[in-house]
């Protein structure tokens, strides 16, 4: 096999990583733009959400800049399973009947719906990049991705992280969030 064809064989899994940090960052994004446009805080389960979403987007970075390994999808399947039962759990605190639910709407569905959704979406993705890994012949790890397109991919998500971070502490402060978050705690 030559060289070429390694590297062709290796940018499948590149690719699917980086279009999968690049998902994980767009889920940030959004509920970052709802939190700052909206004025909509994220309560203590919607921070956790984010938290595991943080951590399924670390894992896809690992393969992008340090090779793929088991190790790193086993922590995006771990991570997504965490994330799904969080969102359940919040699911099911707004299943009796005439609850609105928390917060805002995104096409008829609150935001730990969607975190719902995309966890279990992120599971079946993992399953389709081991698909399509194999269906393109790539039985060996990518080496890890460097170059213009894997450095911004990787700094929109640190820059989503960083801003995340920056305002929960805004929010919480050095303790526990309140249940129905209304102000940031550290801007009164």
């Amino acid at each position: 096999m030559s060289t070429t064809e390694m590297s062709e064989q290796r940018s499948v899994g590149a690719v699917l990583n980086m279009l999968g940090l690049l998902g994980i960052s767009l889920v940030l994004a959004i509920a970052f733009f709802y939190q700052l446009a909206f004025g909509e805080l994220p309560c203590p389960l919607c921070l956790l959400q984010r938290a595991g979403f943080i951590a399924i987007g670390m894992g896809f970075l690992f393969n992008i800049r340090v090779g793929e390994r088991p190790s790193h999808y086993a922590m995006i399947l771990i991570a997504s399973l965490v994330t799904g039962i969080i969102s359940m759990r919040q699911v099911s605190l707004h299943l009796a009947p005439g609850d609105a639910g928390y917060g805002s709407a995104l096409f008829g569905l609150h935001f730990y719906t969607w975190a719902l959704i995309a966890a279990v979406g992120m599971i079946c993705y993992v399953a389709l990049v081991f698909i399509l890994k194999d269906l393109a012949g790539e039985r060996d790890a990518a080496a890890p991705m460097s170059g213009p397109a894997s450095n911004a991919v990787f700094a929109i998500f640190a820059l989503l992280v960083a801003a995340n971070l920056l305002s929960t502490v805004l929010e919480c402060g050095a303790g526990q969030c309140d249940d129905n978050p209304v102000r940031y705690l550290l801007l009164r």
